[in-house]
């Protein structure tokens, strides 16, 4: 048995990472036994996801990676995307470096992962040039998002805001919901379905539901972070029923 110690940093409010990602892994522990995941987590303070709160946030980064280099992890992903994309295109890239000299800083070489990153990496690796996005923002969060995707190549053929500014609400809707959510969204031309663009958000539950309904690729914030978090680990990224961007590959 290999034991991968992984770091997470998330909003103090998040409910939701820490409940996603573990039950995707466990479940690839289940199905490919070998391999054992173990979670730390250090917590930067936001409950309104507000630009301010989100800057505010993104402050205590340094604080945040340095914590976590004492629990020597070998990889750590930050679980919040819209805090790195509402500071401009591109922002993951300088976000993951702060990481990186902060967990420097601690002794602490692990690789860094960004939920933003991840869903750019993603959507590359499903070969998608055009997506439909379902965020739990305001439209000027979403906007942002949009504005985000679209700068790194990818076309956002519609979006859906849900308008949910608390984010402990945020962590209460219903994923089953979004089994009727993704209907109300123009597919024409989309490649894939960004189900939630939020690692707050639950969408895991639906994932593959909505991916058989739609005869389309979905994938969330959250998939996409494992897909990341599995690949920098150097093991197939793979977990069963959270649709093809984590299917095994024949």
């Amino acid at each position: 048995m290999t034991d991968h110690h992984i770091g997470m940093i998330v909003p103090s409010s998040n409910l939701t990472m820490e409940t996603e990602l573990p039950r995707m892994l466990r479940a690839r522990e289940e199905a490919m036994p070998g391999d054992r995941f173990l979670f730390h987590s250090s917590r930067m303070r936001m409950r309104h996801v507000t630009p301010e709160q989100l800057r505010s946030m993104n402050a205590q980064t340094e604080r945040a990676a340095l914590e976590l280099a004492d629990a020597r992890p070998d990889v750590v992903a930050s679980a919040c995307l819209v805090a790195i994309m509402a500071q401009g295109p591109g922002h993951h890239c300088v976000a993951e470096e702060e990481i990186r000299a902060g967990l420097a800083a601690g002794g602490s070489e692990a690789p860094v992962v960004s939920s933003a990153g991840a869903l750019l990496t993603a959507v590359e690796a499903l070969g998608a040039k055009r997506v439909a996005v379902i965020t739990p923002y305001m439209k000027e969060l979403t906007g942002m998002v949009v504005d985000y995707l679209e700068d790194a190549g990818t076309r956002v053929v519609d979006s859906l805001s849900l308008e949910v500014p608390d984010n402990l609400a945020v962590a209460r809707l219903d994923p089953d919901d979004l089994r009727r959510h993704w209907r109300r969204l123009d597919l024409s031309g989309a490649d894939a379905i960004v189900l939630s663009a939020c690692v707050q958000m639950p969408s895991l539950s639906a994932i593959q539901a909505v991916e058989d309904a739609a005869g389309l690729p979905v994938l969330s914030a959250a998939t996409a972070t494992a897909h990341s978090i599995l690949t920098r680990l150097g093991l197939p990224p793979v977990v069963p029923n959270a649709g093809s961007l984590l299917a095994a590959r024949s």
